[in-house]
């Protein structure tokens, strides 16, 4: 059993591999960024929207006016009007696609995020510390239980890994 000062040179080992605060940058950065480009999209949208309602004024107002002297004009026009409507409704149709992508994306997945500081931090979360050797191997477990105590566990080799993950969580549950 290791002495309590053992443990707190371990706890203090690990400390430089883990860096939360990039880790919650970097997250924080992707959030933004994803506000951004939404608050982007969307004023795009409204814009397509003002204009695809002012097409519908001049189309209506075209075909108004098309019973008026000079029909050949007046058609051309409509027709004009028509295109650039249709045009305006596939860019709608585009950019309605584009915000619902948005809204279907994972950030995490789209930035490198360091996965080994995400899951040290998991773990610890769950009440479990590794203790790691020099050369990088878990060669211990700190177990906080559910009532406060603490426990560790070596990992010799002697079990197998469902043996393990069995007392991990026999004494994270004690």
């Amino acid at each position: 059993m290791p002495t309590v000062q053992e443990t707190i040179n371990a706890i203090k080992e690990t400390i430089p591999i883990m860096d939360p605060e990039e880790d919650y940058m970097t997250i924080a950065e992707a959030e933004e960024l994803m506000a951004k480009t939404e608050a982007t999209r969307k004023k795009e949208l409204d814009d397509a929207h003002a204009k695809l309602r002012a097409l519908a004024r001049i189309l209506d107002a075209a075909r108004v006016s098309a019973t008026h002297a000079n029909r050949l004009q007046l058609a051309k026009a409509i027709n004009d009007a028509e295109s650039a409507l249709a045009s305006k409704e596939a860019e709608l149709a585009r950019l309605k696609q584009e915000t619902t992508e948005m809204e279907k994306s994972d950030p995490a997945a789209e930035h490198d995020l360091d996965a080994t500081a995400l899951r040290l931090a998991l773990f610890k979360g769950l009440g479990f510390e590794p203790i790691m050797d020099r050369d990088g191997r878990m060669t211990k477990m700190l177990i906080r239980a559910q009532h406060g105590d603490v426990h560790d566990m070596s990992f010799d080799g002697n079990k197998t890994y469902y043996e393990y993950a069995h007392e991990l969580w026999k004494l994270t549950s004690s």
